[in-house]
Parts: C-alpha cells; sequence; structure tokens
C-alpha cells in the first residue's frame, strides 16, 4: 500500500490559509508532508475580510465546498492553515474511513474539534459525537455540503452554523488533528486570551475528548474520592 493511502476515500482535501500569511501556508505544508498529505493537499489562498474576519472564514469555506461539489467530490476535507498533527495513525484512520464507507449515511467526520458528548461506535478507532465547534481539520458528505452550501451569511460563524444544523457526525478516536497557538482572525481576542490561560486550543481539544469519552469513569471517580474525604474527615467534624 502507498504512502497516503488512508487519505484515498476523501475525494477532495483543502487548506484554507491568507494571501497575507505565507509563513502559515509553509507551516502547513510542513505539517501536511508528515502525515504523506503534501500530494493531495490543495491550498485555497483568500484575502482576509478585513471588515469582517467572521464572514471571511465562513465565506472561505462555502468556497470549499462549493468547488469540491462541482468537481463532483463526495467527500470533502477541509483544514485551516494553523493545523498541526499529534499522534497520526495510518492504520486507524483507514479503519475510520472503512467505517464511514460502510454506513454510508454520515455528515460529518472530524480528525479535530471540541464535542458536546461522545459515544463508542462498534468500530475501533470510531465514536460519534455530538459536534460543538472548532474547523481546522473536518470532513463532510456530498449531501451534507450542499445544506451549508445553502445557508447565506447571517452573522453565524461557520461552527456554529454546523453545530446548528445537527446532523450525524463522528470523530476519529483518538482525534489526530489539533488547532495551533496562531492568534484568531475573528476579531475575539478575548478568546484567545483565555486559551491561553488554559494551556491553549491544543490542550483544551484533548482535555474536552478525555471528558467526553470518559464522562461517567471521571464522575465516579470524583464521587469516590469526594464520599472518602467525607468519611475521613466526618468524625473530625462531629
Amino acid at each position: 500500500m502507498s504512502h497516503g493511502a488512508e487519505w484515498d476515500f476523501f475525494d477532495a482535501i483543502y487548506c484554507i490559509t491568507l494571501a497575507s500569511r505565507p509563513d502559515r501556508m509553509q507551516a502547513a505544508k510542513e505539517q501536511f508532508a508528515r502525515v504523506d498529505l503534501e500530494e493531495r493537499i490543495e491550498f485555497v489562498v483568500v484575502a482576509r475580510d478585513e471588515e469582517d474576519p467572521v464572514r471571511g472564514i465562513f465565506s472561505s469555506h462555502q468556497r470549499c465546498l462549493s468547488q469540491a461539489l462541482a468537481a463532483g467530490a463526495q467527500h470533502i476535507l477541509i483544514f485551516e492553515d494553523d493545523v498541526f498533527f499529534r499522534q497520526h495513525n495510518p492504520e486507524r484512520l483507514r479503519e475510520a474511513c472503512r467505517f464511514l464507507e460502510d454506513i454510508g449515511t454520515w455528515d460529518g467526520f472530524a480528525l479535530g474539534c471540541l464535542t458536546r458528548s461522545s459515544r463508542p461506535t462498534n468500530r475501533r478507532g470510531v465514536v460519534r459525537i455530538r459536534y460543538q465547534c472548532l474547523t481546522h481539520g473536518y470532513a463532510l458528505n456530498r449531501p451534507f455540503a450542499k445544506r451549508i452550501l445553502q445557508e447565506s451569511w447571517q452573522g453565524v460563524p461557520i461552527d456554529t452554523l454546523i453545530h446548528r444544523l445537527g446532523g450525524e457526525f463522528y470523530a476519529l478516536h483518538p482525534m489526530c488533528a489539533f488547532q495551533g497557538l496562531a492568534t484568531s482572525d475573528n476579531n475575539t481576542v478575548w478568546i484567545d486570551r483565555l486559551r491561553s490561560i488554559f494551556g491553549g486550543l491544543a490542550l483544551i481539544q484533548k482535555g474536552n475528548e478525555v471528558y467526553c469519552n470518559h464522562k461517567w469513569l471521571i464522575i465516579f471517580i470524583h464521587v469516590l474520592v469526594a464520599a472518602g474525604l467525607i468519611a475521613l474527615f466526618w468524625p473530625t467534624c462531629s
């Protein structure tokens, strides 16, 4: 099997990058080379929307989807140029893609995002999720991509729109795509500062993934520790 064959499931693979940030395109190229994607990735170079960067991000993602649909793509994978990869496992990704091919009815598949909940499937390395936000590494099936393109700009960020539309979303487990520490392009500087306090988006994403996939175990441990502390100190307090 050739290098990079785990990506063959995706008919169109794009990376959105700003014309004003060639340094980020170069950094992204280095990341894609690490996971055997350098020959498949197509960079979509856009101008920054100075009036409304959030609108610019929205339009950029729609542009990728429109281009992919026009080319007849069924499975569309989109990255942003501050993506980086950790623990990429080709066999695990191949297994996840086989799962998506088998079920056929999926809407979205995340290589990295924040989720509201997660539960296991019958396939190793794939979980079903309730998508929350982040669009640095995600795939859409053709019908859901068409739904996204039917939406005009209404002041809603692209990830919020995806969240509101719902759909049948899955994610690679563990996730392999993370968002870098470059500042946001959506005028929400306070969000960047808050994320930095908590260790940056990569750490937040990993913590979110661990919690959503082991929620009941974590709650049980907390209850157990609380009960132990009560039992330890109750005689002293009584």
